[in-house]
C-alpha cells in the first residue's frame, strides 16, 4: 500500500509522534535531566545515547504489533493471558494518576514563574486547561495541535538557551563514546523514565483511535515512531546541553531546582522566565498525555469508559488536580506509583514479543529477529530496574 498522503492522516501521524515525545518530557523529565548533567557533566551524554537505543528497540516493538494487531497494548495481553490486560490496565492507570498529580505540579510552577501567581491558583489554571483540551468536539485534533506546538516552542526555546551557555560540544561527543566515568545508575534511571509506563503506548493508542493501523500502513506508522524517538532525544540532548554550559564555565546550579536555575544562570532573568515556559510547556503535555492514554487502556475493557471516554479523562485530569490543591503531593502515593510503573514496560514488552510469534495476534506478519532479540534484552535490563524499584515499596511499609 502506498504511503498516506492525506493532510489529515499525516497531521495524525505527527501528533502521535509528538504525543510520545511530550508525554515523555515532563517536569521529572526536565529535573531528572538536569541534576545528572551537574553530577557526571560530559560523561551524562553516554547515558543519553544508551537510553535513546533502549527507547529504540521498545518503541518500535511495541508501535510495530499493536499497528499490525489493530490492538491495543490491554487487548494484545489479554489475548496472551486471559486477564492480564486488566492487570496492566490498573497498573497503568493508578501510574498516570499519581504522575498527573506531579505533571499539575510542574504545570503550576510554570505560571508562577511566568505570571508570579501563586501556585495553588497556578494548579486550579493548569487543571482547568488540561480539561478544556478535551472539551473540543475533536479530541484528537486539539491533542495532535497542542502536542505539535508546545513540543516544537520547547525545542525552539531550549535550543536557544543551549546556544547560549556556549556548551563544549566536542568534549561533549568525545565522552558520549568514551566517558571518564561510566554513568550506569543514570542511564538505568533514563531508560526506566524514558520507556515506562503509560509512554511506549501513548503514540499507537493514538494511531489505532485514528484508524492508522494495519501492516499495510506499517512503514508510516514507524517513521512516526521514528520522529517521536527523535524529538524525544533531541529535547534531552538540548536540555543536556544548555546545563553542561552552565557547569562547565565553572557556575554551580542549585540542586533543589537544577532545571530552573541552569536556565538563570545561563540567560539571566530572561532565561528564567524561558524555563517557567518550557517548564509548563513539558508539564501540560505531560497531563494530557498521561490522562489519554490512562484511559485508552481502560476504554476497551469498560464499556462505560468507552462511552463517555472523553468525560472520564476530563475528571481524570480534575482529580489529578483536587489532589494537589487539597491534599498536596501525597509522598507515598508517588513512591508507590514510580515503583509499579518500573514493572510495567518489561511486562507489555514481553507481552509484545510474545504476541509476534502468535497467529491469531499477528496474522502472517513476520517480525525482524535482530528487534525481536534486541526487544528481550531491554525486557530484562527493564525487569532488573523494576525489581530495583521495589525498594520504593518497602519503604512505604516502614
Amino acid at each position: 500500500m502506498k504511503p498516506l498522503t492525506n493532510s489529515k492522516n499525516i497531521s495524525v501521524l505527527l501528533g502521535a509522534a509528538f504525543l510520545m515525545a511530550t508525554s515523555s518530557i515532563g517536569p521529572g523529565f526536565m529535573l531528572q535531566t538536569a541534576a545528572f548533567t551537574a553530577k557526571y557533566k560530559a560523561d551524562f551524554g553516554f547515558a543519553i545515547a544508551v537510553s535513546v537505543i533502549f527507547s529504540i528497540i521498545a518503541q518500535l516493538n511495541v508501535w510495530t504489533i499493536i499497528s499490525v494487531s489493530r490492538m491495543r497494548g490491554q487487548d494484545i495481553a489479554n489475548k496472551i493471558l486471559p486477564g492480564l490486560g486488566y492487570v496492566v490496565a490498573f497498573l497503568i492507570a493508578l501510574g498516570g494518576l499519581a504522575f498527573n498529580i506531579g505533571n499539575i505540579g510542574g504545570a503550576s510552577m510554570g505560571l508562577h514563574i511566568i505570571f508570579g501567581i501563586d501556585t495553588t491558583t497556578a494548579a486550579a489554571i493548569s487543571g482547568i486547561i488540561g480539561i478544556a483540551l478535551f472539551a473540543f468536539p475533536k479530541m484528537g485534533g486539539a491533542l495532535d495541535m497542542t502536542a505539535k506546538v508546545l513540543g516544537t516552542v520547547m525545542i525552539v526555546l531550549i535550543g536557544f538557551i543551549a546556544f547560549s551557555t556556549h556548551p563544549p560540544v566536542d568534549e561533549a561527543i568525545v565522552h558520549t563514546v568514551l566517558p571518564d566515568t561510566y554513568p550506569w545508575l543514570a542511564t538505568l534511571t533514563l531508560i526506566g523514565g524514558t520507556v515506562g509506563g503509560y509512554i511506549t503506548f501513548s503514540g499507537g493508542h493514538r494511531l489505532i483511535d485514528s484508524d492508522i493501523a494495519g501492516e499495510e500502513h506499517l512503514p508510516d506508522v514507524r517513521k512516526s515512531a521514528f520522529l517521536g524517538m527523535t524529538v524525544d532525544a533531541l529535547v534531552r540532548v538540548l536540555l543536556f546541553l544548555a546545563v553542561l554550559g552552565v557547569v562547565s564555565s565553572g557556575m554551580t546550579i542549585d540542586p533543589k531546582d537544577p532545571a530552573g536555575s541552569a536556565f538563570l544562570l545561563g540567560a539571566g532573568p530572561l532565561g528564567h522566565m524561558i524555563f517557567g515556559v518550557v517548564f509548563f510547556s513539558a508539564a501540560i503535555t505531560s497531563v494530557v498525555g498521561a490522562a489519554y492514554t490512562s484511559v485508552s487502556f481502560l476504554k476497551t475493557l469498560f464499556t462505560v469508559v468507552k462511552n463517555y471516554e472523553k468525560l472520564i479523562i476530563m475528571l481524570f485530569i480534575a482529580i489529578s488536580t483536587c489532589i494537589l490543591i487539597f491534599i498536596g503531593k501525597p509522598a507515598a502515593l508517588l513512591i508507590l506509583a514510580g515503583s509499579i510503573n518500573g514493572l510495567i514496560l518489561p511486562v507489555t514488552l514481553a507481552v509484545m514479543l510474545v504476541a509476534t510469534r502468535k497467529s491469531q495476534i499477528v496474522g502472517t506478519y513476520n517480525h525482524p529477529k535482530l528487534l525481536y532479540y534486541a526487544g528481550w534484552g531491554v525486557v530484562l535490563i527493564t525487569a532488573y530496574i523494576g525489581i530495583t524499584s521495589l525498594e520504593g515499596i518497602t519503604k512505604l511499609l516502614h
